[in-house]
C-alpha cells in the first residue's frame, strides 16, 4: 500500500530554454495550471508518503529530497519584458502578499512618527509626568504611547506602569481602549495571570465586549485552566456577528490543548457550518494533536480534512505538510514512508511511480459542468447588473452563427497585462502570433477600444479585426459571461485567455462537486501570458497535463503543499 503524500512547493516556472510562442492546430493543447492566480510562476515539488512493503524492515525511513526544475535559459542574450502585474496569487506568493498587504493587529494602530522615544523599563509618576511634557504630537498622549507601545510589542511591565500613572490621575479608572492595548500586549506575551486579571476588571466594568475585545480575551484564555470561558466569550460575539476563524481557531487549540478532543472536533464542524474556510493551522492543529494516536475514527475525520483540501483546492504550508508526514508515519500498526518528491511533466510521481489525475474533464464532466455554468452562472448568475439581457442574447445569437472557436482572448484584460506597452499593439501581438498558428480566435472587448487614442490605435484594432472574428460590448458590460459562454459553446478544445480568476463565478456553483469541475476546467483552459519579449514574441505558459490537487487512489495519497505559505493570523 503507498502513500504519496505528495507536497507541490510551486508549479513550473516558464521553461525558457523551450518557449511555447503558439498554439498548434485545434487538437494540441496548451497548459496552465492556476492556483488563485494566473501565469504561476514557480517551480514544482511533491511530497511522497508511502507504507513499507512487507519485504521492507519495520523501521520506516523518512527521505526528504527537496526536488526542484532548475531555472532554464537565465543564460540567454535577449532581454525580457515582464508583465508588472505580480503574481500574487501563485503557490509560494504567499509570503510576498503577506508583506504587501500586512494584516491589521488587534487593536494596534498604525506606527506615528515618534517624537519621544518609548521606555524601555516601568516609569513612576514622575517620569510619566516628564515623558507627557516633552510629547509635541497634536494625538491624545495616553491613547498615542500606547498604540506604539502595542506596535513595538513593549513588556508587559513598562504598559503596566503606564496603566497605574493613569490609573492615578483619573480616580482609579482607565479607559476600555488603554485596556485593551493592554490586553494585546499581555495576550503576545502570554502573561496568562495578567490577561485573567484584565478579563475579571472587564466583566465587572462591562456588560459586553466588543469583538475584538473578546477575541483577545480567548485568545489569552485558552492557555489557562479557564479556558472554557473561551467558549463563552465565543457565545458572545454569535449574538452579534459570526465569530472569525481564528476565534474558532484559538477555542479549537484551546480544547485540544486540554484534552477536549469531542468539543475540538463540535467547533470545527460549527465552523464549516458556517460556509467559513478553517484556517490552516486549525487543521494542522488536528493532526499534530492525532500523532502515535490508535483511534480509527478520529483517523478518519483526518483523512476527511485531507479531502475537504481537495474539494476546496487548499494548499498545506510546509510545515502542516510536516505535520501530515509526521501523523501517517505516527499511526500505530502502520508502515508509512514519506518523501518529497518531483511530479514529472508527463504526470508520473518519481517518488512512488503512480501517475497523478489528469487535467482533462472526461465527456460526462465536462457536458455537467458546462450545463451548471450555462444555468447558474450566465443564465442565473448577477451579470444583469452590468450586461443587459437584449445584450447578451444579441452575443449568443453571433456566437451561434460562428464556427467553434480554438481561443477565446479577453481583449481589454489582455491588452492591460503590460501597461508600458500600447494597449491595442500588445492585444495585436497576441492576436497575429495566435493567428500565425491558424488557429480561430475570438476577441471580446468594449466599444471604446476602436476608439482612435493615445492608448488605442485605430489600424491596429482594424489589424485585429482581420485576424479574429471580435464582439465589442456596451462598455459597461462585464466580460466574463461572454467568455465563458463563448468557450464553453465551443467545445472542450477550447482555450480562454485572461488573468481573471473569475472566483465570483465559481462562488455561484452550487456544490463542491462543480466548483471542483471548475477549478480543474479552468486550470486545463486558461492560458497565461508571461513574458513579452522585444520583436512582439509573446511567451505562453504550459498547461500541466496533471491534476495539482490533493488526490488518492485508496492505497496511495499525492498532497500538494505551498513550500513559502504565510499564513496571517
Amino acid at each position: 500500500m503507498t502513500f504519496c503524500f505528495t507536497g507541490i512547493r510551486s508549479f513550473p516556472k516558464l521553461w525558457k530554454s523551450n518557449p511555447y510562442l503558439g498554439l498548434g492546430p485545434a487538437h494540441s493543447s496548451v497548459c496552465l495550471f492556476l492556483k488563485d492566480c494566473y501565469g504561476i510562476r514557480n517551480q514544482q515539488k511533491w511530497f511522497s508518503l508511502k507504507t513499507a512493503s512487507p519485504q521492507n524492515t519495520k523501521a520506516v525511513n523518512l527521505l526528504i529530497a527537496k526536488a526542484q526544475y532548475p531555472r532554464k535559459g537565465d543564460k540567454g542574450n535577449k532581454k525580457q519584458v515582464s508583465s508588472d502585474s505580480p503574481h500574487l496569487f501563485a503557490a509560494g506568493a504567499a509570503k510576498k502578499r503577506s508583506q504587501m498587504n500586512p494584516q491589521s493587529k488587534d487593536h494596534v494602530l498604525s506606527p506615528v512618527r515618534d517624537t519621544i522615544q518609548l521606555p524601555t523599563k516601568p516609569l513612576n509618576s514622575e517620569e510619566w509626568d516628564k515623558l507627557k511634557e516633552d510629547f509635541k504630537g497634536k494625538a491624545n498622549f495616553e491613547n498615542w504611547i500606547s498604540s506604539q507601545m502595542a506596535h513595538c510589542r513593549s513588556s508587559v511591565d513598562v504598559a503596566k506602569s503606564l496603566l497605574a500613572w493613569v490609573a492615578a490621575k483619573n480616580n482609579g479608572i482607565i479607559g476600555y481602549d488603554l485596556l485593551v492595548k493592554y490586553l494585546y500586549l499581555c495576550v503576545f506575551h502570554k502573561q496568562t495571570s495578567e490577561v485573567i486579571d484584565v478579563y475579571e476588571i472587564m466583566k465587572t466594568r462591562y456588560k459586553s465586549l466588543e469583538s475584538g475585545g473578546n477575541s483577545l480575551l480567548i485568545r489569552g484564555l485558552i492557555h489557562s485552566d479557564r479556558w472554557r470561558e473561551a467558549l463563552l466569550l465565543l457565545e458572545d460575539i454569535k449574538k452579534v456577528m459570526i465569530p472569525s476563524k481564528k476565534n474558532y481557531h484559538d477555542c479549537i487549540q484551546g480544547a485540544l490543548l486540554h484534552q477536549d478532543v469531542k468539543t475540538a472536533w463540535d467547533l470545527y464542524q460549527e465552523l464549516l457550518g458556517h460556509d467559513v474556510v478553517p484556517m490552516l493551522e486549525t487543521l494542522k492543529a488536528f493532526f499534530d494533536f492525532g500523532k502515535d494516536i490508535k483511534d480509527d475514527q478520529y483517523s478518519n475525520k483526518l483523512l476527511d480534512i485531507l479531502l475537504y483540501l481537495r474539494n476546496n483546492q487548499l494548499y498545506p504550508g510546509e510545515s502542516f505538510a510536516h505535520s501530515i508526514k509526521t501523523w501517517f508515519e505516527s499511526v500505530p500498526g502502520e508502515q508509512w514512508k514519506g518523501q518529497f518528491t518531483t511530479i514529472q511533466k508527463s504526470g508520473q510521481c518519481l517518488g512512488c511511480g503512480k501517475t497523478i489525475e489528469s487535467i482533462r474533464l472526461s465527456p460526462e464532466e465536462y457536458e455537467f459542468l458546462k450545463g451548471k455554468i450555462l444555468r447558474d452562472v450566465i443564465d442565473g448568475g448577477d451579470q444583469y447588473k452590468k450586461t443587459t439581457p437584449q445584450e447578451l442574447k444579441r452575443f449568443q445569437n453571433f456566437v451561434k452563427h460562428c464556427p467553434p472557436f480554438d481561443i477565446v482572448i479577453d481583449g481589454l484584460n489582455v491588452a492591460k497585462m503590460f501597461p508600458k506597452a500600447r494597449e491595442s499593439q500588445v492585444l495585436l501581438d497576441v492576436v497575429s502570433q495566435l493567428a500565425k498558428q491558424n488557429l480561430r480566435l475570438l476577441v471580446l472587448g468594449r466599444k471604446h477600444m476602436l476608439r482612435q487614442g493615445s492608448r488605442w490605435r485605430r489600424d491596429e484594432m482594424e489589424m485585429v479585426q482581420k485576424q479574429a472574428s471580435c464582439f465589442f460590448a456596451d462598455n459597461i458590460s462585464e466580460d466574463d459571461p461572454f467568455l465563458l459562454y463563448a468557450t464553453l459553446h465551443s467545445g472542450n478544445h477550447c482555450k480562454f485567455i485572461t488573468k481573471d480568476l473569475m472566483r465570483d463565478h465559481k462562488a455561484c456553483l452550487p456544490d463542491a462537486k462543480t466548483q471542483r469541475l471548475f477549478f480543474k476546467w479552468q486550470q486545463g483552459h486558461q492560458l497565461a501570458i508571461i513574458n513579452r519579449l522585444p520583436g512582439s514574441k509573446i511567451t505562453f505558459q504550459r498547461i500541466l497535463s496533471h491534476d495539482t490537487v490533493v488526490q488518492t487512489t485508496g492505497d496511495s495519497w499525492h498532497i500538494p503543499y505551498d513550500e513559502d505559505l504565510v499564513e496571517s493570523i
